[in-house]
């Protein structure tokens, strides 16, 4: 194995954590600090007040497009495999990240960490909204302060997903109780209901 190879795998993974960063100030300073002042910032603002609102599909590919060629095209240029590496790796976090943000807010979590994401994520939402940038990952709240602790997050009950609620759809199912607590009054959930 040559050592331009042996470095494959780091550099991938340098690439996924920089997507990391990426995504920790593109939400934190893009989306909130700007006030809507920019598309991107409109957009998240409109998804916090109503989070099944999401970007549509076509704009977010669209995006990806318009960051990774050139991301790609630079990197090679300037090392290579390792170039592409790096570019694979941060295009692999971002759509790992694009399909995360969704399903937390659609589907209930299937593992430990999809539980963290959902009450992280959904902490900035509903309870510390400059706080817990981060959704794939918390490391750079830690690194600039802006990580809040998770104890029972307040979900309003209007926001409540279909995933968190009993069969009845009107109460908080039990296998959250302890985790979110449904508050204010209104219908409880928001779109459809779905399946892991």
């Amino acid at each position: 194995m040559t050592p331009t190879f042996a470095l494959f795998v780091p550099c991938a993974i340098l690439g996924a954590l920089s997507w990391t960063f990426t995504e920790y100030v593109l939400h934190r300073f893009n989306g909130h600090e700007m006030k809507g002042r920019t598309r991107f910032s409109r957009e998240h603002l409109a998804h916090h007040t109503r989070p099944d609102t999401f970007a549509p599909t076509a704009y977010k590919l669209l995006t990806a497009g318009i960051v990774l060629v050139p991301m790609l095209t630079v990197t090679r240029g300037l090392l290579d495999v390792l170039g592409v590496a790096f570019t694979v790796g941060f295009g692999l976090a971002y759509l790992g990240y694009e399909v995360l943000h969704r399903r937390i807010h659609t589907h209930a979590p299937l593992n430990q960490y999809g539980a963290w994401a959902r009450r992280h994520h959904f902490h900035h939402h509903f309870n510390a909204p400059h706080h817990n940038h981060g959704v794939t990952s918390d490391l750079w709240d830690r690194v600039f302060g802006t990580l809040a602790p998770v104890e029972e997050v307040r979900v309003p009950r209007r926001h409540a997903p279909h995933w968190m609620l009993d069969e009845s759809g009107l109460s908080l199912h039990p296998d959250f109780h302890g985790l979110y607590h449904l508050r204010g009054r209104g219908q409880p959930g928001f779109g459809a209901p779905s399946t892991p």
